[in-house]
């Protein structure tokens, strides 16, 4: 029996000692920020981790504006914004943009309305236009849905939409992406905006200014409502880091992004 637990002790130590020696040499990369980069950003890292069995990777959500507090403060490696960093934001901040982005317009499947101006778009999302009659569409009060304050999305939609005026403030809010496009696809009145890449048959997307959003219309700029994929760095950041976003610059990482319907940057 002494012989027994004799061995048993020693492969417990040998395990522990193996845990221990293993764990030495393991990198961790935290990346934090916007919803609408995350997916890409976890489809990069699971294909990047495949070969680099010594990294390990946490990618998490919490809107544009947790991404860059993140990155400015140190408390994650890498902040994902899709929103333009103002001067006072990219103090300590290196940026590097992944590519371009289209903001999709979105409404029920059923609703007739099919284009829409970019003046139209801000008297709906301002409440000065309530009805969708007005629209040439069906005599149905306008549901607008929108993302949180803080949101990459909606601060590039407001840039590029709202001017001067502000969104309604009996909008229903969603803290997501692929919440909204959720939430148009329950409501036939309904009307939201939403990331390109997470565009499915759930919804219809709309013309704006007679230009469908694609790809295409994307990268050669036709397309107006478009804004950045960044990722967020501080100055002082590690190795690892700096070789995971040299691999997003690759070949490699660019036909992931360009999968995504993501036009990568140059």
């Amino acid at each position: 029996m002494r012989k027994i637990f004799g061995i048993l002790s020693i492969i417990i130590v040998l395990f522990l000692i193996f845990s221990v020696l293993s764990g030495i040499n393991v990198e961790r990369i935290d990346i934090a920020g916007s919803t609408s980069v995350q997916p890409l950003a976890e489809q990069l890292t699971t294909e990047y981790s495949k070969n680099k069995p010594n990294i390990k990777i946490n990618v998490q959500g919490g809107g544009s504006g947790m991404g860059i507090r993140s990155a400015s403060q140190g408390l994650a490696d890498i902040g994902m914004s899709s929103k333009e960093l103002s001067d006072d934001e990219i103090k300590n901040i290196d940026v590097v943009e992944i590519g371009k982005e289209g903001i999709v317009v979105g409404v029920h499947n059923s609703n007739p309305v099919d284009d829409l101006t970019t003046d139209e778009l801000k008297k709906i999302f301002s409440g000065e236009i309530n009805n969708w009659k007005e629209l040439g569409g069906n005599d149905e009060e306008i549901h607008v849905i929108t993302r949180e304050d803080g949101s990459g999305t909606r601060s590039a939609f407001e840039s590029i939409v709202m001017d001067d005026k502000d969104i309604k403030n009996d909008a229903i809010v969603q803290s997501s992406t692929e919440s909204v496009k959720q939430a148009v696809a329950s409501d036939d009145a309904a009307i939201g905006y939403m990331s390109l890449a997470h565009m499915g048959d759930e919804v219809r997307p709309v013309k704006i200014n007679g230009i469908v959003a694609s790809e295409e219309n994307i990268a050669n700029g036709q397309y107006e409502l478009q804004r950045p994929f960044l990722f967020l760095v501080n100055k002082d950041y590690s190795n690892a880091t700096s070789e995971f976003l040299e691999w997003v610059k690759s070949s490699e990482g660019t036909k992931i992004i360009e999968d995504a319907k993501i036009i990568p940057s140059n």
